[in-house]
Order: C-alpha cells, then structure tokens, then sequence
C-alpha cells in the first residue's frame, strides 16, 4: 500500500521550514529548516520519495503571506502536488497556541493537510494577478494621499486655524489654506504638503485613466458594467470586486460570497447562551473595505429619490432585467439603512450590514441568479 504524507511548509522570506507527516501513524517521517529555495524543497521531496522508494504520495502546503502565489506555482511547474491554506479556516491545536514556533507551525499545517481540515486559497489566472496587483497599488496610493491630507489638517489646526466651511479638499478649502497668513518657513512646510498631496493626486488620476482602459477590455467590460448599475458602484470599485473575486461561480451561494468578504457575524455561544459577535473580518480584506464604501455611498439620500444622472449613465445599454435587479437592491438597501437608523443602530454597523447584503446581490448579479 502506498504511503502518504503531509509535507507542511512554513515559509518565510528567508527562510522554509519542513515537516513530512504520515496521517495514518501519526508520524513525523522528517524535519527540516534551510534558506528559501525551491531547489531545496524539490530536494527535500525528492529524498522522501528516495526513502519510500518512490512508493509514496506527497501534499505540500503552506499558509497564504508574504509569497503570495509564487511557491505554489515553483512547486506545481516541477510536478508537486502543492496547496495554498488559508490560515482562517485551518484547525490549531491548543499546544499551537502555547507554544509558536516555525518547526511547530510547520506541524500544523502538515496535520491540517492530512485530516483536510481546511480551505484552499483559490488561485487566479496570470491575467487577474497583475490586474489586482495594479489595483491594489491604487489603494496603496489612495492611503497614502489620506495620510498626506490629515497631515495638512494636522499642521493648520496646530497653528491655530480652523476652517469654517462645511466641506474640505474642495476649491474654496483649497484656496482658504493658501491664504493663511504666516511665517516664511511655516509656508513653505505647508507647500511641500500641498505639492505632495497634488502629486499623488496626478499620480491617482493617471492611474484611474488605465484602468478605465483595462475595463473597456473584452476581459472585463461585461462583468464590470454589471456591477456599475448599482448605486455606490463606480468603475475602480468595479473592477476592485471583479478582479479580487476573480470567479463568483466558485461560491455556492450568495451567503458563502458573503462569508468570503468577512462580513458575517460571528458567534461566541455555550450552552443556553447565543451570543452573536462583530463580523468575523476572515476573508479578502481588499473586497470588504471597498463594499463597506460602496454602501456608504449607496445609503446617502432618500429612498425615493431619482436617479442620478451619473448612474443613469452607467446603466444606459443594460439589459432591462439587470437595471430592474440593481435597482430593487438598491430600494431594498436604502430601506433597511433607514430602519436600522430608526431603530437607534449606530451608523457603522448599519452600513456593514447594508455592505453585507450588498455582497449578496452583487453575487446574485455576476451569477445570473437575479430572479
């Protein structure tokens, strides 16, 4: 009978630590730490199967971090027989938790392989991999224009100035900083600031104009214009779903999509006791936060209200049943935002609950099921 171990692997950027595995005894067959090479995990695999006698199959696996996709795709292109865990949804042993350490993590993940107690990381095309890096740049930038902004708040605010408008960043806040009386060396602080804050502004813009581009791809356009016909949905959040979920079809249902985002509740109960949790936060964090400002942007104004011209836009040349669909989600949202408010539910947590249902419908639309 042929044997059957559990390679678990954890990886560090300089670093692999190895343990082989044998689920049916329970025994750690081998061991071992060296630099961060691929030759030398082939070679580690390849001296198991030298012990075996090549009467052996071998699981690799290691936790979704810092390597991203690349092992796994070393490891595949050689032969191996490799998975990516997410660490969520994998089991840990109370001994784990006490006691953390490379060559027990390695363990762990290699007894997580022979039980299956956990969940692949799905693994998307080359294509939608350097799409979601460029996007995921964006944000990066994005951040870091929001930083670059409260610093200006901060610096005006320590010197004594307080703006007295209702809105900031528009043209009259703009031109309300520049007018600032103050000392030569003060100005010039608050310039670099300013000059920063319109560079990553230019630098966002252009990025923004590629990605309308890559939208307008074969690839992307019909997927992405779906998405656009709801209200709070623009182009670069669009594409931020698409390109992060990559396959909607790998989710049985619009509550598994959901659970994916990280917006479900969790549950801590025992016994008589059912208590229920914030959301749980497991699952692609880059989805969650852009359907969280999705929803933000969809709750604003009455739930009557006519359509803006600027959504109207977006879903000129839909199909009629996918406007109706997106439009019913947006009635429905809207309507239990305003409950939720009435019944005294802090603001925050009214929108998570609306980014949560969002999900669903958003699932519901890239599936067909809008009916």
């Amino acid at each position: 009978m042929k044997s059957i171990l559990s390679v678990g692997m954890d990886v560090h950027k300089n670093s692999f630590s190895l343990c082989a595995y044998d689920g049916y005894t329970g025994e750690i067959v081998s061991e071992s730490t060296f630099a961060s090479d691929v030759k030398l995990v082939i070679k580690f695999i390849e001296a198991l199967k030298s012990r075996y006698e090549n009467d052996v199959e071998i699981k690799c696996g290691y936790e979704a971090g810092c390597l991203g996709y690349s092992l796994y795709k070393l490891l595949t292109a050689r032969g191996v027989d490799c998975v990516i865990l997410a660490p969520t949804t994998m089991q840990v042993s109370a001994k784990n938790k006490m006691v953390k350490n490379d060559r027990m993590d390695a363990l762990n993940i290699a007894k997580n392989l022979a039980s299956g107690s956990y969940k692949t990381v799905y693994i998307p095309d080359e294509e939608d991999v350097e799409i979601k890096e460029y996007i995921r740049m964006i944000h990066d930038f994005k951040k870091e224009l929001q930083r670059v902004k409260q610093e200006i708040c901060a610096f005006v605010l320590r010197h004594g100035y307080q703006y007295d408008g209702k809105s900031k960043w528009t043209i009259r806040y703009m031109n309300w900083i520049r007018e600032l009386e103050m000392s030569e060396i003060q100005r010039e602080t608050l310039n670099e600031y300013i000059a920063e804050m319109e560079n990553l502004n230019d630098k966002i813009d252009r990025f923004m104009n590629r990605i309308n581009e890559i939208y307008q791809s074969e690839r992307y356009h019909e997927k992405v214009s779906k998405l656009r016909c709801f209200k709070g949905i623009e182009t670069f959040a669009a594409m931020t779903i698409q390109v992060e979920t990559a396959d909607f079809e790998r989710f049985p249902n619009a509550k598994a999509y959901a659970s994916y985002t990280g917006l479900t509740t969790g549950e801590h109960s025992s016994g008589d006791k059912n208590n229920r949790i914030g959301i749980t936060k497991q699952g692609n964090t880059v989805i969650r936060k852009t359907l969280v400002e999705c929803a933000q942007a969809l709750a604003k104004g009455n739930v009557y209200a006519k359509k803006s011209q600027r959504l109207k836009s977006r879903q000129k040349g839909m199909d009629v049943n996918i406007i109706v669909y997106a439009d019913k989600a947006t009635e429905r949202l809207k309507k239990k935002y305003q409950k939720l408010i009435e019944r005294n539910v802090p603001r925050n947590k009214a929108i998570v609950a609306i980014a949560r249902e969002l999900a669903c419908f958003i699932w519901g639309m890239e599936t067909g099921n809008i009916h």
